[in-house]
């Protein structure tokens, strides 16, 4: 049977791409190694709870026609993240805002807070930062640097913040308002009943075959659709023929407590190096649950290796030049589309997943 598009990968990019096509009367086939759809959006009910399997996604936006897009699919709450840091024994608001300052240095008003950081930076006094470091030390500061930047950053990635460049770090949101709220945009909730359901909703009549390999099943089948949009690692395509593109990945051990509160809040980072995880998220709080029991996943940042969970690409300089000649043979590739986070291999939240999906759409179909 020969279909208009195959579409690799049931992730959102797929996904969003797949549901316009079949609307504008495309026939369309998606394929996706993993044994669910919806990629890494996919929760799955545990003791009543919805369980984010791939780590927490808080969908935020401001761009109204991607909110409305999504509430076709959904109803969302009214969930805001409001993170809170665990340094040792003292505890933090996140982002940096009064709450984080005033807890820090006990004081009250956003000017004793710009004095304090701006003394600090004008002591260190370094004028090139040469590496993630002293990058964090010119714009924070000693002490949240030290107790809010480090030990995570060195976690996340797996190296010393002296041996990270400093473009990782191009500027940090300081807040000098008593808010919580770690997001600026003014769309923001957790879909009510979780993400999978949006996704069933989006391929809802589209024909989906689960643990598919797409290199296999395009031996067998090499003629099957007239195009593919290829959501997958842009150099696992080409079977890392010019090297391999790095990422970091994370490790979840899931836990269900029988407590019916654990942390009391959504998502708690730990920011001292020697905790081996980087956050635990609670899952229930994502939809303000309240039943005897509770679900928690503990997050281990590591290095990612063949068989593993791609995650965060590692933009440096070595990488990004590798991506653009991944780029260049992908020009060559007759009738095959890369999307998505692994596609052109950079970290993008949800709403400008689905943006760019829809732009494709718009130019594609």
């Amino acid at each position: 049977m020969n279909y208009d598009y195959l579409i690799v990968g049931s992730g959102l990019f797929g996904s969003v791409f797949a549901h316009e096509a079949k609307k504008r009367g495309k026939k369309v086939l998606v394929i996706d190694k993993r044994d669910h759809i919806a990629g890494n959006i996919y929760t799955k009910v545990l003791e009543g709870i919805q369980v984010h399997q791939y780590g927490a996604h808080i969908f935020h936006t401001s761009d109204k026609e991607i909110w409305n897009y999504m509430n076709q699919f959904a109803e969302f709450n009214n969930y805001i993240n409001s993170p809170i840091a665990i340094y040792k024994d003292e505890l933090y608001n996140l982002p940096f805002n009064m709450n984080t300052f005033s807890k820090m240095w006990n004081i009250q008003t956003p000017r004793e807070a710009k004095e304090i950081i701006d003394s600090q930076i004008a002591e260190l006094s370094i004028q090139d930062p040469k590496n993630l470091e002293e990058q964090a030390l010119s714009l924070a500061g000693k002490d949240v640097y030290e107790k809010l930047i480090k030990g995570y950053t060195e976690k996340q990635w797996g190296r010393d913040c002296k041996e990270l460049p400093a473009f990782i770090i191009k500027r940090l949101p300081f807040r000098f308002t008593y808010d919580n709220n770690y997001f600026n945009d003014r769309y923001q909730g957790i879909p009510i009943g979780g993400y999978t359901k949006i996704v069933e909703k989006m391929l809802d009549g589209i024909e989906v075959l689960l643990n598919t390999e797409y290199s296999e099943f395009v031996k067998l089948h090499p003629n099957i659709a007239d195009k593919t949009v290829f959501t997958g690692m842009i150099d696992s395509y080409f079977d890392y023929c010019l090297g391999t593109l790095e990422y970091r990945s994370i490790r979840f051990e899931t836990e269900i407590l029988e407590c019916d509160n654990y942390q009391g809040n959504a998502v708690v980072n730990y920011t001292e190096r020697k905790v081996p995880y980087t956050r635990i998220i609670e899952h229930k709080h994502f939809e303000f649950k309240s039943q005897k029991k509770t679900v928690i996943s503990k997050e281990y940042s590591t290095e990612w290796k063949p068989g593993m969970e791609p995650y965060y690409p590692v933009n440096d300089k070595k990488n990004s030049e590798l991506y653009v000649r991944y780029q260049e043979l992908a020009k060559e590739e007759k009738n095959i589309i890369f999307g998505g986070r692994l596609g052109s291999y950079q970290y993008y939240d949800m709403d400008k997943v689905v943006r760019a999906a829809l732009d494709l759409s718009g130019r594609e179909l």
